[in-house]
């Protein structure tokens, strides 16, 4: 394998991994914001314990997840210097508005709503979490704009020997942006339910003391996981049209073609389950014991198809990075032999792959104390310091 090759397996081995985080911070947000204000809304302790648990595995996830997104802004300086010349002014306007006007408000937004329990009045407490939601999906928002860019190089014109933007109003209102964001946005949800119907199905199957608990939850999870593939599968196909112009060969290129392939049999696959199996007998049925092996064993695949999406998309555009515009021989960084790559490729997904295996350990072990060891929120009073004594003891 060349030097060329070796980045582009780098970017994609971590990108991937990174994602994997991205996708399920997408879609549990939403479902605790939906928890909490049905806490505030109705005052039932066990909405409130739902918050709490789903709530602190979002926030697991989530600051692991960071870590993990530092390591792509590494690789855009050690690797493709070239795209930073002749486009970093347009391609890096985007990235910027999402960290500083978004993934900074998101992160104080969280810290706000981790501290607050308790302490800050309930309605301003659920406008937080709210916000995080928000403000995690104007953060998708940029992030895909930057990519839809790369896609279709939209509002921008050649001078001299770099691309300048001229038209910003055209950058963000992108044709490759306008049905992929909701693809993306519907994935998060996707994965998100699965993963809340998966872990409530393992619990159910053990047959827990907390079964209203997850007979709860894996209700919310059933229907967010139907809602999710509805708007994937939907806006997925959506992309086939007008938008699909700018890139009709897209998926020609054999490991694009096998991505769109695995994605769309996945796809189809979970929405027939979904809607024809899983939503009539598990919503009303939630305690079939059959059922529950199935859920958990189905967990994984929304993530899986994500991945391969991911891959359809990137890799199709070959050998273009901006399409038509830059290819990606002529944006990697010039200098880089085949050891430095393979020394940054071996510390980039070590380190990644480590924290993807300790996030899903750590989740795994939230999920198998159960709602009795979460320390999310817990009081400060007797209460408080019986559950965080419970959950140390293990």
């Amino acid at each position: 394998m060349d030097v060329l090759d070796l980045a582009r397996t780098q970017f994609a081995v971590t990108g991937s991994l990174h994602f994997l985080f991205v996708v399920l911070t997408l879609g549990l947000a939403p479902l605790v914001a939906i928890m909490h204000t049905r806490s505030v809304l109705t005052g039932r302790p066990v909405h409130e314990r739902m918050t709490r648990f789903w709530g602190q595995i979002y926030v697991i996830n989530y600051a692991l997840g960071i870590v993990t997104g530092l390591v792509m802004e590494f690789q855009f300086g050690l690797s493709w210097s070239g795209l930073s010349h002749y486009a970093g002014d347009i391609f890096g306007a985007p990235l910027a508005i999402e960290t500083l006007g978004a993934f900074f408000l998101e992160s104080t937004f969280l810290g706000l709503w981790i501290f607050g329990w308790h302490r800050l009045p309930g309605w301003l407490h659920l406008a937080c979490i709210w916000l995080v939601t928000l403000t995690a999906y104007a953060s998708a928002f940029w992030i895909m704009v930057a990519n839809s860019f790369l896609q279709n190089p939209a509002g921008a014109v050649v001078r001299g020997d770099h691309l300048v933007l001229t038209d910003f109003g055209a950058l963000v209102t992108n044709p490759m942006l306008t049905m992929s964001l909701p693809h993306v946005l519907g994935a998060g949800l996707w994965t998100g339910g699965f993963v809340v119907m998966g872990a409530s199905a393992y619990q159910l199957f053990r047959r827990t003391a907390e079964r209203e608990f997850f007979a709860r939850s894996l209700r919310l999870g059933v229907v967010t996981a139907a809602v999710g593939s509805l708007v994937t599968v939907g806006f997925g196909y959506a992309q086939f049209g007008p938008a699909g112009r700018f890139q009709p060969d897209k998926f020609d290129e054999p490991l694009a073609g096998a991505g769109l392939g695995a994605m769309v049999t996945i796809g189809e696959l979970l929405l027939f389950l979904i809607l024809f199996v899983l939503l009539p007998t598990v919503y009303w049925l939630p305690r079939w014991r059959w059922s529950h092996p199935i859920l958990l064993a189905m967990t994984p695949l929304p993530f899986l198809a994500a991945i391969c999406g991911w891959l359809a998309r990137e890799v199709g555009r070959q050998p273009w990075l901006i399409n038509g515009r830059l290819t990606v021989a002529d944006a990697m960084s010039p200098g880089l032999t085949t050891e430095m790559v393979t020394f940054s490729f071996a510390a980039f997904a070590g380190v990644l792959g480590l924290l993807a295996i300790v996030d899903y350990l750590l989740i795994a072990r939230t999920v198998r104390r159960g709602p009795g060891s979460a320390t999310l929120g817990a009081d400060d009073g007797p209460t408080g310091s019986a559950e965080r004594a419970h959950a140390l003891s293990f």
